[in-house]
């Protein structure tokens, strides 16, 4: 999985596709595509990701290679098909930076329970986000990182929500 193998340099693929590719759609500008992952869009350590893989006969060039977190690149598609990557980066493209994980917290959510956080913020009448903002961070604090990953998984994102929830509904 790691890159150090890899001679193409992070500003040759950068320069490579944001030279031929329309960014609308996906989770980073141009500008930022050498320090923000191409599908998360969080400011990150970025690592060179084959988009058709070396076993499958894919090569270190530029044109065989995106910019992913960790996180992404252990998530991305391993196929000979160089189109389901990008099909893929454009599927969770954001409109803005930092939020990916949230929104996948928030899928998550509905996937579990049923219906959005939206749903549940009418049937309470939620109208302070700054109190539940307070609530859900007071709820962040009592997390732990999964297997010593640095991030919060979306099962955790959504527990939060959903304990966050419960506190809002003892309060009110």
């Amino acid at each position: 999985m790691g890159d150090k193998s890899i001679e193409t340099s992070k500003k040759e693929i950068v320069d490579y596709w944001f030279s031929i590719v329309d960014e609308c759609g996906l989770s980073v500008d141009a500008s930022e595509a050498h320090e923000r992952c191409w599908r998360c869009g969080y400011k990150n350590s970025l690592e060179r990701c084959h988009i058709i893989p070396e076993s499958l006969g894919g090569d270190d060039k530029a044109s065989n290679l995106v910019l992913l977190c960790k996180r992404c690149h252990l998530e991305n598609p391993n196929i000979a098909d160089k189109d389901v990557m990008w099909d893929w980066l454009r599927a969770y493209g954001t409109s803005f930076y930092d939020i990916f994980w949230v929104m996948q917290g928030l899928k998550e959510y509905e996937f579990i329970y049923g219906k959005s956080v939206e749903e549940e913020f009418t049937e309470r009448s939620i109208t302070d986000a700054n109190e539940f903002n307070r609530i859900v961070e007071e709820q962040m604090e009592k997390t732990t990182f999964h297997f010593g990953h640095p991030y919060l998984n979306s099962a955790t994102m959504a527990g939060v929500l959903r304990v966050s929830l419960k506190m809002w509904d003892k309060v009110n």
